[in-house]
């Protein structure tokens, strides 16, 4: 196996599309994962993140779907973002539980970020819940006191961070430091009531707008924002 190369900075290329007259609720994001999805599907399977099997692809998605304060975004990451680049003129609506919303407005941003552990530290802050904890690690939280739980969580997060990183090729020896203050919330998933939280978080490690952090970030959670 090649030795990882480590790097000071990266680039990575954003393609954010936002839908401002289409007004959808937050839990509506795997639905638009679903309709684009299938209606480009034969263009990639960056779209839906499962193989041609239909098996899960167990790696960071590319493209992701969200719904902010009850409107829809597409964010696509380099393979992603030129993806959507693409596809951007043929979205002519959208077909959400057999409602079709037409697509007269929707507004594109492409720009380059760098990847970075900073000197300085940053406040970012979670606009849609964060699910941090698998099965494992939800069996440790509910037995840990409070600040053991805080604890945890941290060190989730900047395994989350290391993840992402880690997707983008970007691979550094710098130290991330992170502390979050984090609020506890139930939300439905697949049917099934899930543990996730709400709050902000304090870190070293530069992160793009609109990323998702954490379990299901196709489906809109962990969509971070940098706090200016």
């Amino acid at each position: 196996m090649d030795k990882e190369k480590y790097y000071i900075i990266m680039q990575v290329q954003l393609t954010i599309i936002k839908f401002p007259e289409i007004k959808l609720k937050t839990r509506d994001a795997h639905k638009l994962r679903g309709y684009f999805g299938n209606l480009f599907k034969e263009h990639s399977t960056l779209l839906h993140n499962h193989l041609e099997s239909g098996e899960n692809k167990y790696q960071y998605p590319l493209v992701q779907y969200k719904v902010i304060k009850n409107v829809p975004y597409l964010v696509g990451i380099n393979e992603g973002g030129k993806l959507l680049l693409q596809l951007f003129l043929k979205i002519k609506h959208i077909k959400i539980d057999n409602k079709e919303y037409p697509v007269n407005q929707k507004n594109i941003e492409n720009k380059i970020f760098e990847l970075k552990v900073a000197d300085e530290l940053m406040n970012f802050h979670f606009k849609s819940l964060w699910m941090g904890l698998n099965q494992e690690n939800f069996k440790k939280y509910i037995q840990m006191e409070k600040q053991d739980r805080k604890k945890l969580l941290s060190k989730i997060l900047i395994g989350n961070i290391l993840s992402f990183y880690k997707a983008m090729n970007f691979f550094t020896d710098s130290k991330i430091l992170l502390t979050a203050e984090l609020r506890k919330k139930n939300t439905q998933f697949k049917n099934k009531t899930m543990l996730a939280f709400s709050g902000r978080f304090t870190t070293n490690a530069l992160l793009p707008d609109f990323i998702g952090l954490g379990k299901s970030v196709s489906r809109g959670f962990g969509t971070i924002i940098k706090e200016i």
